[in-house]
């Protein structure tokens, strides 16, 4: 008996272990602001069901072209993708987060101004700001998103 209780309670803490670490990667979900004037976006990031997570533009300041249309991704590099409403561009999937060095990485992100995917890792700078750091051959460039 005293077997079984100790493998139940053995069981439970890393149920809760588990439960505690996807806790924590899941803190990364929800909206942020970036840039600012007419450079500034709103980005959401949401969980796939694979367990990597998503970011989406679904904001911009200035979403329309010099003709008054609308704003497209038209320096793609995925032609399919020139299409699509600055508004609606993913700037990275399947981002996963790595519990021991406290950071999200192992994907790339998408910069829409520069046409170009570079290595991305994210951590929180304080519980509202992201600090997203994208490098490319060890130079790189970090920006500051802010929670809404």
């Amino acid at each position: 008996m005293k077997r079984f209780i100790i493998t139940i309670a053995a069981a439970a803490l890393c149920t809760l272990a588990a439960f505690a670490q996807n806790d924590k990667a899941d803190n990364i979900i929800g909206k942020y602001i970036c840039g600012t004037g007419k450079d500034a976006y709103k980005v959401e990031i949401t969980k796939q069901a694979d367990g990597g997570y998503k970011c989406q533009i679904f904001w911009v300041a200035d979403p329309l072209d010099e003709n008054g249309k609308p704003s497209l991704d038209t320096k793609n590099p995925d032609k399919s993708l020139r299409n699509v409403p600055m508004d609606r561009v993913v700037l990275f999937k399947d981002l996963k987060y790595d519990a021991e060095k406290k950071h999200w990485s192992d994907t790339k992100i998408y910069d829409p101004n520069r046409g170009i995917k570079v290595k991305v890792t994210i951590n929180f700078d304080n519980p509202k700001t992201l600090k997203v750091r994208g490098t490319v051959f060890g130079i790189g460039e970090t920006v500051t998103w802010n929670r809404i």
